[in-house]
C-alpha cells in the first residue's frame, strides 16, 4: 500500500479527511532524534507512525516508550534492517519479523499492527510472515530520501510536494538525522498552513 486510499481499502474505518496526509518515520528509536522531533510533533499535535528496528528499541527503552506515551503508533520494521530482505530465506525473514515484534511489544505493551519491509524490498514470504503476525505491510508515497542526507533544502522541498492522501517518509535513526530534523521544523507547519491534517494509522479495523 502506498496512499491513504489504498490502506483504508485494506483497514476499515471511517474515510480519511480530503486534506488528509500521514507522516511515517522509520529506523529509531534514536536517543538523539526521537526525542527531538517527538517534542516537534508535539508542538503542532501531529500524529505519527514510527517503524522500530527491534535492536535499535534494545538499549533505547525509555525512548520506545515515551512515543507510544505520546499517544504515537508504533509499528514493526524487522530486528536488524537487513538489505535485500526479499531475498532472505523464509527462516531468517519470520524470525527478523518475530524478534522486533516481541521486543517491541515487551517494551512498549503495543503490538505492532503494520509492517514496513527495509527498503521497501517485498517478496511473498515476507508479506506471509507479516500477515501471520496479524500485521498489515505499508510502503509509502513520498519519499524525501532523507537517509542518504542530501539537505535540508531537498529534503524539505520533495517533503513540501506532497498532495492529500499522500504517506510521508522520514527517518529518525541510522545515523545523523538533524537534516531531516531541520526539514520538518518547516514542513510540518508549512503542510498544517496549508490545511493538510495529519491522520494516524494504526493497522487495525
Amino acid at each position: 500500500m502506498f496512499t491513504l486510499r489504498q490502506y483504508r481499502e485494506a483497514v476499515p474505518g471511517p474515510a480519511f479527511p480530503a486534506d488528509a496526509v500521514a507522516l511515517t518515520i522509520d529506523d529509531g528509536p534514536h536517543p538523539v532524534w526521537t526525542p527531538k522531533i517527538l517534542r516537534l510533533l508535539e508542538r503542532h499535535h501531529v500524529p505519527a507512525t514510527f517503524f522500530m528496528i527491534g535492536n535499535q528499541v534494545l538499549g533505547h527503552e525509555a525512548t520506545a516508550r515515551d512515543v507510544v506515551r505520546d499517544g504515537h503508533q508504533v509499528a514493526n520494521h524487522t530486528w536488524s534492517h537487513p538489505t535485500a530482505f526479499a531475498r532472505k530465506s523464509r527462516t531468517r525473514v519470520h524470525r527478523e519479523i518475530e524478534r522486533a515484534h516481541d521486543k517491541i511489544y515487551s517494551t512498549t505493551t503495543h503490538t505492532p499492527a503494520l509492517f514496513r519491509s527495509p527498503g521497501g524490498d517485498w517478496s511473498p514470504a515476507v508479506l506471509g510472515a507479516a500477515a501471520e503476525a496479524g500485521m498489515v505491510p505499508l510502503d509509502w508515497t513520498n519519499d524525501p530520501r532523507d537517509w542518504a542526507r542530501p539537505g535540508t533544502a531537498a529534503i524539505r522541498r520533495r517533503l513540501l510536494a506532497a498532495r492529500p492522501g499522500h504517506i510521508l517518509l522520514c527517518h529518525d535513526g541510522g545515523g545523523d538525522r538533524s537534516q531531516t530534523y531541520a526539514a520538518l521544523k518547516t514542513v510540518v507547519p508549512a503542510l498544517a498552513a496549508r490545511g493538510y491534517r495529519f491522520v494516524a494509522l494504526n493497522g487495525r479495523n
